[in-house]
C-alpha cells in the first residue's frame, strides 16, 4: 500500500493525539497527594537553659486573651468555601460590501476591438460579500462547603500559606477537595476559620472518581473527535 507523503504527518499527528487522550482519560486524582499533604510542625528546643524541663516554653507561649488561631507552621485552619462566578458575554457582527468596476473597450487605430460583432475588451467586475455573525456565552458557578487545611509555611510578612485536601466516600464514587493558597492573619476569625474569598493566589480543586463521575465524563474516542488536534 503506498501513503502519500502529505499523509505521513496527519497520521503522526491523529497517532499522538488518540494517545494523548488515551493517557489523559487515566489520570484520576490520587489520595495524598505530596502537594497538599500537612506539614509537620517543627520541634521546640529550649532557648535558655532556666525553662529546659518547664511546661512553658518561652517560643510557644500564649497570652490568656489571646485567640487561638494558626499561626505556626503545622497548625490547623478551616476554610469556609462560599465561591460564586457568573459570566455573559454577547456578541453580534454583520459587515457587507458591494462593489462595481466597469472599464469600457479600448481603441484601436479608432476602433473598437469585436469578434463576431462583439466587443471583446470590455470589461464588467461586480463584488458582493456579507457577513453575518452572532454569539452568547453564559456561565455560572457556585461551591459551598468547608474544608480543614494546614499552615505549610509562614512568610516574612507573616502571611501563611496553607494547603490540604478532603476526601468524601460517597455511593457508587468518591469525591475529593483541594485547595492551597496564601492568608492574611488578620483575615482569620477568632474561630479559626477564614472565608475562601479572602485566599491569595487560591487554587481550589473539586473533582471525583467512580461511577458517577465516569458517567458524566464523555469517553476517550468522543474526546478525541473534538480535540483542536482534530483536523476535520
Amino acid at each position: 500500500m503506498n501513503v502519500r507523503p502529505y499523509a505521513r504527518p496527519i497520521a503522526a499527528g491523529l497517532m499522538l493525539g488518540l494517545a494523548g487522550m488515551l493517557l489523559g482519560g487515566c489520570a484520576t486524582p490520587t489520595r495524598g497527594d505530596p502537594e497538599y499533604a500537612p506539614v509537620m510542625p517543627q520541634a521546640v528546643t529550649p532557648t535558655d537553659a532556666t525553662t529546659a524541663g518547664s511546661l512553658y516554653q518561652a517560643s510557644y507561649g500564649m497570652s490568656l486573651f489571646e485567640d487561638p488561631k494558626a499561626r505556626r507552621v503545622g497548625d490547623i485552619l478551616t476554610v469556609v468555601l462560599s465561591e460564586r462566578t457568573q459570566a455573559s458575554k454577547s456578541a453580534n457582527t454583520e459587515t457587507k460590501k458591494d462593489a462595481n468596476v466597469q472599464v469600457p473597450a479600448p481603441l484601436v487605430f479608432g476602433r473598437p476591438v469585436t469578434a463576431g460583432g462583439v466587443e471583446i475588451l470590455a470589461t464588467d467586475i461586480e463584488s458582493n460579500t456579507k457577513f453575518k455573525g452572532e454569539a452568547d456565552s453564559d456561565q455560572s458557578n457556585r461551591l459551598d462547603g468547608s474544608i480543614t487545611v494546614s499552615v505549610a509555611q509562614v512568610l516574612p510578612n507573616g502571611n501563611m500559606v496553607i494547603q490540604g485536601e478532603k476526601w468524601l466516600g460517597l455511593n457508587q464514587g468518591e469525591e475529593v477537595i483541594r485547595l492551597r493558597g496564601i492568608v492574611r492573619p488578620r483575615d482569620v476569625s477568632p474561630d479559626n476559620t477564614v472565608l475562601s474569598t479572602k485566599i491569595a493566589n487560591a487554587e481550589i480543586r473539586y473533582t471525583g472518581v467512580g461511577a458517577l463521575a465516569d458517567s458524566n465524563s464523555p469517553g476517550w474516542l468522543t474526546r478525541f473527535f473534538n480535540s483542536p488536534i482534530w483536523p476535520f
